[in-house]
């Protein structure tokens, strides 16, 4: 019996053909190895992130006015390096993303993520948590993540299509939260409103390999820890409106006053925009001012404030508007850093006031209920919130609470701040540059 060989013509019409083609062989390798360069890569940031964060504590416990002094300085330093060299490094991270994806193909996109920008992102966010900056890296991550995917795909000579951009961000995501389904929903809430069913392979099939190699080499750990419990029905009636109204009136009320700020035709834009140095030494000293008043607990990411109280600890009462006030600051201040981490600190300050009207059930619950609804407020992403939370909490029995929490609070936000944060500051990185040749 004579056995086909692969390039019969007879052969190749019974094979599907993206399994002969080399372009098709060249895609998925692009993507299996940005997918595991971007795992190595965010649990390296993490790491680097958490010692940045462990450093500026140690210095400060010697001295609080170690805050009034080098947090102003390192602002004005940070955002000279920024304004000068890296301009595109500048902020969160998505938004860059965002309008990347939106025009993938033009010579600023790829400025956008480039490797020189997402060095200068990594650098300079460091910088952030060591002059005690409340900043997360989970932003930047995904701008790290976009910029791998890119890299990786122009090695292996694969066009860069709007589906790259979303994958590397979508895995960004999974990595520096150890959430692989919130790197999918995020990709189809924020990064794209809607794509192709060959770019929902791609992104599942990246977040899936980022999400392998991360927790084959750290463990399948729970970003705040493993929280049980859950709430009475009576209870979900109640908190789940409160939460969602006022939490997300207050994420409204960030993502407006941050768009006023810093936004694109934003009220006060233009005058921070033409005195950057002097904008980030003022944003500086509140920031500074508030670590020393508060002995340094709004500094940095607000991972350790969150955990305690998401595990039923009990925290000040000014913790949550001193965390929103200093999260402000920060980002105001131009310098790069993320929001998603300060956002679930101060959604969990906010949670932990909530506390009080339901003594009967568990604070941590109620702690995690506040923070969907403050962060979906704030991102104005529900879906993305409600998998955030609960994968990071390993939690199943609040996810229907959460639900509800999240849908209220997009709405509350939505009333406060008509436009989507991430989308609205993207506005200001869109491409205008003529196509890449």
């Amino acid at each position: 019996m004579k056995l086909p060989r692969p390039f019969d013509t007879e052969f190749n019409a019974k094979v599907p053909s993206e399994l002969i083609r080399p372009e098709d062989w060249s895609r998925r390798a692009a993507t299996l190895v940005s997918a595991v360069l971007i795992a190595l890569v965010a649990m390296g940031f993490a790491w680097a992130g958490d010692w940045a964060n462990r450093l500026f504590t140690e210095v400060t416990n010697h001295s609080r006015w170690v805050h009034l002094v080098l947090t102003p300085a390192m602002f004005v330093g940070i955002a000279a390096l920024t304004f000068r060299y890296a301009p595109q490094a500048r902020g969160s991270g998505i938004p860059q993303v965002i309008a990347a994806s939106r025009k993938p193909l033009r010579r600023t996109s790829r400025r956008l993520v480039s490797l020189r920008t997402a060095l200068a992102k990594v650098v300079l966010t460091l910088g952030a948590l060591l002059a005690g900056g409340s900043v997360g890296r989970e932003g930047p991550t995904v701008q790290l993540g976009a910029a791998i995917m890119v890299q990786v795909h122009r090695f292996f000579r694969v066009p860069s299509t709007s589906g790259v951009y979303i994958a590397g961000g979508a895995a960004g995501v999974a990595a520096a939260f150890n959430t692989p389904l919130a790197g999918i929903a995020f990709a189809i809430e924020e990064l794209a409103v809607a794509y192709e069913q060959r770019v929902a392979i791609l992104v599942m099939g990246a977040v899936m390999i980022s999400g392998l190699t991360s927790q084959g080499l750290a463990g399948n750990y729970v970003y705040f820890g493993q929280i049980t419990g859950g709430l009475p029905l009576t209870s979900v009636l109640i908190a789940a409106p409160v939460a969602g109204v006022i939490g997300g009136m207050l994420g409204g009320a960030f993502s407006r006053s941050l768009l006023a700020l810093r936004g694109p035709g934003g009220r006060f834009t233009a005058r921070f925009g033409k005195k950057p140095l002097t904008t980030a030494l003022v944003c500086g000293v509140i920031v500074g001012v508030l670590g020393f008043v508060t002995d340094g607990v709004t500094s940095g990411t607000g991972y350790e404030p969150t955990r305690m109280l998401l595990e039923g600890g009990a925290g000040e009462y000014w913790f949550g508007p001193a965390k929103f006030i200093a999260a402000l600051a920060t980002s105001a201040s131009g310098i790069p850093g993320g929001i998603f981490a300060p956002s679930l600190a101060v959604g969990a300050g906010f949670g932990e006031l909530l506390t009080p009207l339901f003594p009967a059930d568990k604070a941590g619950i109620i702690v995690l209920i506040g923070m969907g609804g403050y962060f979906t407020g704030v991102v104005r992403a529900p879906l993305t919130a409600v998998i955030i939370l609960s994968e990071a909490t390993g939690t199943s029995s609040a996810i229907l609470p959460l639900f509800a929490t999240a849908l209220i609070g997009d709405w509350a936000g939505g009333m406060v701040c008509r436009e989507r944060l991430y989308h609205a500051l993207a506005k200001g990185f869109a491409p205008v540059s003529a196509p890449a040749r």
